[in-house]
């Protein structure tokens, strides 16, 4: 491979590092078809790993799920090389005698004359990756060997999703509803309910004018913003006697595009203070076991069940509260 020159991938930095990978994986992929050719080792180099597993099976056979786990690949990928590999004649599948279930494959005689050669190839490939090795700053095998173990701990996935989660307090901000907030508001409860249930008289009389129903008798509407975009949204209601000091955490949404983003935790936080701030000693709240993921962040944000009084919906099952 000729010395590369500054690129956009040196632009672009640790972000391309998939990308930059990809590149070297063929790069050495095109040599690694002129290698195999230069040893007469008729085998394409994908095929590699269990070509290599199989070479050195002192069993009678292997099956594709042991050659999955010795290899650290997918079922269904094994399965294809080893479709290859029989349809070039140099591998052969049977069914276990001990199994009639699973296959056992193995090397055919063919398969078995390119072994010799196909060991001289390795001991050689071996020492020019050792001298690259030598050449290099970095022992590039560990680096891999090691970005493998901490992706097997915890997947590039998961690692850009804290990224993007530690970013949402800076672009994500709770305020009180405003006058151009009440439709998005409307509609963002009208989206979960109708989606799931079925919009009852007391949903149409607090979401079509709220600022009679929950803001005027004392009660608060918190809305998440991200810039002028509305993505989620609760309330805080006056529950029973006011001279009890409870509030109500309902009619609480956020936006389908949006869902995966913690806003709902971000609301409930908000709502929890607001509901201090208040005067509240007592936050109540009525949902539906159904609604799995809304009771798990109740329970985190530190609701737990209680029986309480008729609900006026009828789909309400379940009954938390908090203390404040």
């Amino acid at each position: 491979m000729e010395p590369l020159q500054r690129d956009l991938f040196d632009d672009m930095g640790s972000m391309a590092l998939g990308s930059r990978l990809k590149r070297l994986a063929d790069a050495l992929l095109d040599n690694a078809k002129q290698t195999y050719a230069l040893y007469d080792v008729p085998i394409d180099p994908r095929w590699f790993p269990v070509f290599f597993v199989l070479s050195h099976d002192t069993q009678d056979g292997l099956s594709t799920g042991e050659l999955a786990r010795r290899i650290g690949q997918s079922h269904a990928s094994v399965s294809q090389v080893v479709k290859a590999l029989v349809a070039a004649g140099l591998a052969r599948s049977a069914r276990d005698p001990a199994d009639g279930r699973a296959n056992r494959i193995r090397l055919t005689p063919a398969g078995r004359a390119i072994v010799p050669r196909a060991e001289r190839q390795y001991r050689d490939v071996g020492a020019a990756v050792d001298a690259l090795r030598a050449q290099s700053h970095t022992d590039l095998l560990q680096a891999v060997r090691e970005a493998e173990q901490r992706l097997a701990e915890q997947p590039m996935f998961d690692r850009v999703k804290l990224q993007y989660r530690a970013r949402l307090p800076d672009r994500v901000t709770i305020v009180d509803l405003a006058p151009e907030h009440a439709e998005a508001f409307r509609q963002l409860n009208y989206a979960w309910i109708e989606g799931t249930f079925e919009i009852e008289e007391t949903d149409r009389i607090q979401l079509d004018d709220p600022q009679r129903t929950i803001l005027d008798p004392g009660g608060a509407i918190l809305v998440a913003l991200d810039q002028d975009e509305v993505l989620g949204c609760c309330a805080l209601l006056v529950h029973g006697d006011p001279d009890d000091n409870v509030l109500e955490l309902a009619k609480m949404a956020v936006a389908e595009h949006a869902r995966g983003r913690q806003l709902g935790w971000l609301l409930g936080r908000a709502a929890i203070e607001r509901a201090r701030d208040m005067g509240a000693e007592r936050l109540y709240l009525e949902s539906n076991r159904r609604l799995v993921p809304a009771i798990g962040l109740y329970r985190r944000l530190g609701f737990t069940e209680i029986f309480g009084d008729p609900s006026p919906y009828a789909r309400a099952d379940i009954h938390m509260e908090l203390a404040l």
